[in-house]
């Protein structure tokens, strides 16, 4: 293919969402021959860019399901250029990924790139997985590691889940089904008290009146003062709010509150990583996820 033929294959693929068959066929060649065009020129314009990584202070790292059969490694670890997002100057943008999902691909990925790469990272945002915060401790030292708020809610977000299944259980005998009170409001016990609607609320109090429903009431307090913490306009009341949360889960916690125990040894062991994000506001995972 010339070299015009093979730019405009490689735009439609990027720019225009067309699949390569559709520029197989506008091109009048095999598959083979097209995709093999697109995947060359692909790699001599943009990964081959010496510039590509020029100006990238804050990454996201996430692994992600790629594969959803057992015949390979179903995950990738993706790294995203967060630091549109923080300067807000434009969207996140792709930078790698990497098969696998452990602390030694993240550090191997992080040693392959350039000392002034590695300089110039500032903020590393990432979920609760302890190997890319140690891949990021021992690569990028000067660097501050950031839980994202995704991440955090999502995570007291799994307890409410947990715990209203156990009580489920524990009430009932048996799984969540049409009817069942828990069940009932298992989506309303994930949103926001101050989106609530008059409805919902009645329904929230109706089942909460029930004695047997008080640890389920209390694991949705402590989400959804993180929720608020997250969401307070004021960055160091936030930060303040959500420093309470963690000390409460570090404390006295009822034995038989073992979704919120477990929160709690989670948040107390990554405090200082969920705190930064109040000092680096718009970094977050979302934009990682959304890729």
């Amino acid at each position: 293919l010339s070299r015009h033929a093979a730019l405009w294959a490689l735009k439609g693929v990027v720019i225009d969402r067309l699949s390569v068959a559709r520029i197989a066929a506008g091109l009048a060649v095999a598959w083979n021959t097209a995709n093999d065009a697109i995947l060359a020129t692909g790699q001599q314009l943009l990964i081959n860019d010496p510039t590509r990584l020029d100006g990238v202070r804050v990454i996201g790292v996430d692994e992600h399901v790629w594969s959803h059969t057992r015949r390979r490694s179903k995950y990738v670890t993706v790294i995203i250029d967060l630091t549109p997002i923080r300067d807000g100057t434009g969207p996140s943008r792709l930078l790698d990924m990497v098969p696998g999902r452990s602390k030694k691909v993240f550090k191997t990925w992080l040693e392959g790139q350039t000392a002034q790469f590695r300089d110039g990272v500032e903020v590393v945002a990432m979920d609760g997985f302890s190997g890319f915060k140690t891949a990021t401790a021992e690569e990028l030292p000067e660097a501050t590691a950031v839980m994202d708020p995704f991440h955090v809610v999502a995570l007291a977000g799994e307890k409410i889940d947990q715990c209203r299944q156990r009580v489920q259980q524990a009430t009932l005998g048996h799984r969540g089904r049409s009817g069942d009170p828990l069940y009932g409001i298992r989506r309303v016990l994930h949103t926001g008290a101050d989106l609530l609607t008059d409805k919902q609320i009645t329904r929230l109090k109706a089942v909460f009146a029930r004695d047997e429903h008080v640890e389920v009431e209390a694991t949705w307090g402590i989400y959804q003062r993180i929720v608020a913490a997250y969401r307070h306009p004021d960055r160091a009341s936030g930060k303040k709010a959500l420093q309470a949360v963690i000390d409460d889960l570090t404390q006295e916690v009822p034995t038989q509150l073992t979704e919120l125990i477990t929160l709690g040894r989670t948040l107390k062991r990554r405090a200082l990583d969920v705190l930064a994000y109040f000092d680096h506001p718009g970094t977050s995972n979302g934009p990682t996820e959304a890729i």
